[in-house]
């Protein structure tokens, strides 16, 4: 595969995400996308004449070599959507970044990963709850995420670092600059115990629009998404909004009624948006992370008779013994829709159990 070609896909106005996924599957790769006629393109769905003729734009290519030649010099890594090293929990989400450009020291894929938001006017209870909340989880080893940005995500950086915990800082620009200025020491810190990642080439500057598009990477590399501190509104809660979308566990650290930066968090809680955690310990009940080793499930003969989709998701969990949603999506390349179903008639049928954090074993007969 191409870098240069994967890199001049995402730059084309129009392919986006979703197009650029279908351009892949009926063109076969990323070249073939570029040397497929005008006339053909403009007969897959979504692709029209506009961006068709953009495909054939040799601007394109220029600026993605621009960028080919930044990326080797500053020896930042290019993870495509089929990359075994892409974040495997956001490639099941249907608007995952094409690409992504990251520069550290960071397993995405590995077993735990968090992300902690809130408002850039953090208080001081805002925070110590996120002080104590990181020290809280320190023994698991989770990868702390956040968007480096003032208040509650730089709080929650810092601390992963003082924790010794490896912490992901997900950019709304190029990884060229860094924004806020003032951060940029966390940054190089964050580069030896975790990693900065961003799906914007290099010389993009951090616009407004760019913030939820990170916000959507931010939620959909993780399992979770803690709140703590949130206004009326913001992009907390776009990221809450977001991660309730994918399907994942959003929390939230309730405040006083009357405190303008704890209305976010309530309304969340008073909507069903986020479940209400004090503490450390709530987390680990609801994730399930308290209990430290779930017994192996031996499965009885059945009585319910599976069909041709239970059955395949049914051999997946049984071969697994225990298994995350994330990676059920991946290894039945089933929508999420669709396995959503799936997993409700298993669940109240008794063949499958549901534990925290969206883990599925065999039922206990």
């Amino acid at each position: 595969m191409s870098l240069l070609h994967q890199i001049a896909l995402t730059l084309i106005p129009g392919v986006g995400s979703v197009n650029g996924r279908t351009l892949l599957s009926y063109c076969g790769s990323e070249e073939e996308v570029f040397k497929t006629k005008n006339t053909a393109l403009v007969k897959i769905p979504g692709i029209g004449l506009k961006v068709a003729s953009a495909i054939h734009d040799p601007s394109f290519f220029k600026r993605a070599e621009e960028e080919l030649e930044f990326i080797n010099k500053f020896k930042i890594d290019s993870l495509f959507f089929t990359s075994p090293n892409y974040p495997k929990r956001l490639k099941n989400c249907s608007d995952a970044p094409l690409l992504l450009y990251s520069k550290g020291n960071c397993d995405f894929n590995r077993q735990k990963v968090i992300n902690i938001v809130g408002t850039r006017k953090a208080t001081e209870y805002g925070k110590e709850i996120t002080r104590q909340f990181i020290e809280g989880i320190q023994h698991h080893q989770p990868i702390i995420v956040s968007g480096l940005a003032y208040g509650i995500d730089i709080i929650a950086h810092k601390e992963a670092l003082k924790q010794n915990l490896s912490t992901v800082g997900v950019l709304a620009h190029g990884l060229d600059k860094i924004y806020p200025a003032i951060h940029r020491p966390i940054a190089q810190k964050m580069l030896e115990q975790g990693a900065l990642i961003t799906e914007f080439v290099s010389r993009s500057k951090p616009d407004r629009e760019n913030f939820p598009k990170r916000n959507r990477i931010v939620a959909g590399m993780c399992d979770a998404t803690i709140v703590i501190e949130a206004g009326e509104s913001g992009g907390a809660l776009i990221t809450a909004d977001i991660a309730n979308s994918y399907n994942r566990d959003v929390f939230a650290f309730p405040g006083r009624v009357f405190d303008e930066f704890s209305v976010g968090c309530n309304q969340l809680i008073k909507s069903s948006g986020a479940q209400l955690i004090t503490g450390a310990k709530d987390f680990e009940f609801f994730m399930g992370w308290a209990q430290n080793k779930i017994k192996k499930i031996s499965q009885k003969e059945l009585f319910y008779e599976l069909n041709t989709d239970e059955k395949v998701i049914f051999d997946i969990i049984k071969s697994e013994n225990l298994i995350s949603i994330d990676d059920l999506l991946l290894k039945s390349q089933y929508s999420s829709g669709n396995i959503s179903k799936i997993l409700l008639n298993l669940e109240v049928n008794a063949i499958i159990k549901q534990y925290p954090g969206k883990i599925y074993s065999i039922f206990d007969c």
